[in-house]
């Protein structure tokens, strides 16, 4: 059955110290939000272990077994999708740190379900959890090139590089029969606008077609997130992105059709991933990567919880060493969301893996020469009813 608790009271299971495990077994669990979270079978295929309600919620609900083995008439998760009704897709931003100021999401949520991702707390806005919910309930904006084409148009828009992909994928799995972000690429390319794209997926080279007649025209460039080659640990950690062997055939193909594209080591987990670096650059420069970047794990609102419940559901010996680490990279905290710091944190590890990218990268040749984006090509869209030039 649901149980319907206070937030106080949720808050009190969901905050428990962090230290490493240290009971036989058999004894009861020093992380009490380890027994509330969603039986395996029922999240299969899924990131996160729980679906807490969202932080905006008056009540949480946990699932509890009243006696009557009412849990097990609980269906698995299944992936929903509902229509997003935005009257504009255009995101602005102001952030400092942050090469761009626009962006678009053709979707909310995301089913790649990755644990880390720091886009689970906007589901909380929706009344919706930040855990499984923001993995299986999913909104799609089937509007969005009417709309980005619409906006293209507007009196007064000028043209500056938007970026697609910084907050959830646009080419998750329902990309593929959703077409929207073909949709919005097809937009962009007839108004001469640049883009710029960050994916986990191969589906990305379905529209290679596109990507590739603008990278002719210095209007487009993808980067693609690589986190780790273990194909055990991505399976666990992005359990329906693309495997990391087709994501670096994907910068293959994208690179030998003349597409300018980057990989992303992101996120850089301490004592989960952090020793790959030096190997993911150099499978993906071998690739045709030409460019580098990397973040290191961010754990704000909700991806806190979520992320310390999968590490002791998966790697529970390495729980205390990995939290350590983070602290002593975020000035004591789980999280510091400081502009400039929050990226790439701070202290000795920080600086650290730091310099191990960057010289990884020198030797690679990675960076030496960066895709440069233009608006040149820019030309407003044709407004419905708006006479053509005759000059």
């Amino acid at each position: 059955m649901l149980w319907a608790m206070s937030r106080a009271s949720s808050a009190a299971l969901k905050h428990p110290p962090v230290t490493a495990p240290s009971e036989p077994a058999g004894a009861l669990s020093p992380f009490p939000e380890l027994a509330v979270a969603i039986e395996r079978e029922r999240r299969r295929g899924r990131g996160a272990q729980s679906n807490e309600s969202g932080r905006f919620e008056a009540e949480a609900r946990v699932a509890f077994d009243d006696g009557w083995q009412s849990l097990d008439e609980l269906p698995p998760f299944k992936t929903t999708v509902a229509v997003d009704t935005a009257r504009k897709v255009i995101t602005r931003n102001d952030s400092p740190d942050i090469g761009f100021d626009r962006s678009i999401n053709p979707y909310r949520g995301c089913e790649h379900g990755c644990v880390y991702c720091f886009a689970r707390p906007t589901h909380a806005y929706l009344g919706l959890s930040p855990g499984l919910d923001f993995e299986s309930k999913l909104f799609v904006k089937p509007d969005a090139p009417e709309l980005l084409e619409k906006e293209l148009a507007a009196p007064g828009y000028e043209a500056r590089m938007i970026a697609i992909g910084t907050n959830t994928d646009p080419y998750q799995p329902i990309e593929r029969e959703r077409k929207i972000m073909r949709g919005i690429l097809e937009v962009l390319e007839r108004a001469g606008h640049p883009v710029g794209i960050v994916t986990k997926s191969a589906l990305v080279t379905r529209d290679i077609d596109i990507l590739a007649r603008m990278a002719k025209r210095n209007l487009a460039k993808v980067a693609l997130s690589v986190t780790t080659l273990d194909p055990k640990l991505a399976r666990t950690m992005e359990p329906r992105a693309s495997t990391p062997t087709k994501r670096l055939e994907a910068i293959k193909h994208l690179s030998d059709a003349g597409i300018p594209t980057t990989v992303m080591v992101a996120p850089v987990i301490p004592a989960l991933n952090d020793s790959e670096i030096e190997r993911i650059l150099d499978a993906a420069a071998h690739a045709g990567a030409r460019e580098a970047s990397y973040v290191l794990l961010r754990l704000p609102l909700e991806v806190r919880d979520l992320f310390r419940e999968w590490l002791m559901a998966n790697y529970p010996d390495r729980y205390r060493h990995v939290f350590t680490l983070i602290r002593d990279m975020r000035g004591g905290r789980d999280y510091d969301s400081q502009w400039g710091t929050r990226m790439k944190g701070t202290g000795p590890m920080a600086w650290m893996i730091g310099r191990r990218f960057e010289i990884a990268c020198e030797k690679l040749g990675l960076n030496k020469r960066r895709a440069k984006l233009t608006t040149d090509h820019f030309a407003k869209p044709k407004r419905n009813g708006q006479q053509l030039s005759l000059f």
